[in-house]
């Protein structure tokens, strides 16, 4: 299977369990390659929002407290740094703070841009992967880079019980290479 279409059969299985919903940019109108990924979901599961990136992360914190399991899409780490105050200050530390009362379960997908065939400049090809694993202690940061590994990392991130959220790094250049 290549890599897009794991993606696929992955966002296909997370639709699957009737509390995920998919929040971000592009997730009901095409304009990232991710979009394609989402093809086989029910548009009512599909949540558009505008670029703006905090209220997103902080809405997915809202609804996990409330018992659904967002899927928060960011279509490029550049992107998903302006939510850094709602993961890294709220959804990692919540556990925490409430004296294990609360373990809100976030699905964050975002991607390393992707530079072929042509390089969008450097403010869309960030990776903050060590980065993020050395901001957050209770969220898994895992690099999806083979496509056998992408279904079974996305399984991982919603059958986990352990109260812990996951971010997932995709690969841009890998949609259409691998």
């Amino acid at each position: 299977m290549k890599y897009a279409e794991a993606l696929k059969a992955a966002m296909k299985f997370l639709s699957e369990d009737s509390r995920v919903v998919f929040l971000g940019q592009a997730v009901s109108v095409p304009g990232t390659a991710m979009f394609g990924t989402l093809s086989d979901i029910d548009a009512s599961r599909r949540v558009e929002l505008p670029v703006e990136e905090e209220m997103q992360m902080g809405m997915c914190n809202g609804l996990a407290l409330a018992g659904f399991i967002p899927v928060s899409i960011f279509p490029r780490w550049n992107f998903l740094l302006l939510a850094v105050n709602q993961i890294v200050n709220h959804l990692d530390k919540i556990g925490e703070m409430s004296g294990g009362q609360f373990a809100p379960k976030v699905i964050i997908r975002t991607s390393i841009g992707s530079e072929r065939p042509l390089h969008p400049q450097l403010q869309h090809v960030g990776d903050y992967t060590e980065a993020f694993r050395l901001m957050c202690r209770n969220i898994e940061v895992i690099r999806l880079e083979e496509p056998p590994e992408i279904l079974p990392a996305y399984q991982k991130a919603l059958l986990r019980e352990d109260g812990k959220s996951t971010l997932l790094v995709e690969y841009g250049d890998y949609y259409g290479e691998k």
